[in-house]
């Protein structure tokens, strides 16, 4: 069985999107789909999560380096050098 990982689910999730947009499937499969994509959905929305609290920012401050948490939306983001 293959491990499931982001990339999977998230290529499996497509997968489901373009089956029930091509709306070829009869209820009873959709709705089966349907929820096994709300599943991956959630699956994708964990990892993203503990990805996010696992990235760090070094910022450099008088020479030397400190890091901080990754805030999503920080105010001074688009202020800082690359």
């Amino acid at each position: 069985m293959v491990k499931k990982t982001f990339e999977n689910a998230l290529n499996r999730l497509e997968q489901i999107t373009a089956e029930l947009e091509a709306g070829d499937l009869s209820l009873e499969k959709s709705l089966a789909k349907f929820s096994e994509g709300v599943e991956l959905a959630r699956f994708c929305s964990e990892a993203l999560q503990e990805a996010r609290g696992r990235v760090e920012l070094l910022h450099s401050a008088d020479g030397t380096l400190r890091a901080e948490p990754f805030a999503e939306n920080s105010a001074d983001d688009e202020e800082q050098p690359i």
